[in-house]
């Protein structure tokens, strides 16, 4: 039984890298295309503010998309799930909104939210890393 739910979680796991190789590889394509279609927009060539806000979003969902199938890919190797890319994707992804929130419509308590919403996550990285090099220097050190 154990070996039949091994291979099954195999198989799921490889499942969701093929689904998120392909994923990425479509928001990669369209990144391109509304690249190309906001250069050809009058005066060609040249991004507002507002068009490269929004390519720099799908850009970096594009890399949320690469870190989650790193952690894919982590779990299939090792099984085992890296927190501190857990975390990474999530500070990339509220990076995300960050970059194309619309300051004009968000409300005071939404820009406190998303502030409280980065100094935890990054306190939270921040700590996670700190913690996983100072146990890797505990390992490397020879025992007397």
């Amino acid at each position: 039984m154990k070996i039949l739910l091994e291979k099954f979680e195999h198989f799921i796991v490889l499942t969701l890298m093929a689904f998120m190789m392909f994923a990425v590889f479509l928001a990669t394509v369209e990144v391109g295309v509304i690249l190309w279609q906001e250069m050809l927009k009058p005066p060609k060539w040249l991004l507002d503010v507002a068009e490269m806000m929004e390519v720099f979003g799908f850009i970096l969902m594009v890399i949320i998309g690469l870190e989650l199938l790193e952690t894919i890919k982590a779990y299939l190797l090792k099984h085992e799930i890296h927190v501190e890319v857990v975390l990474l994707v999530a500070l990339v992804a509220v990076a995300r909104k960050v970059i194309i929130l619309d300051y004009k419509t968000a409300t005071p308590e939404m820009m406190f939210s998303v502030a409280a919403l980065v100094l935890s996550m990054s306190a939270g990285f921040f700590l996670v890393r700190h913690s996983l090099s100072h146990s890797r220097k505990r390992s490397e050190k020879p025992e007397r």
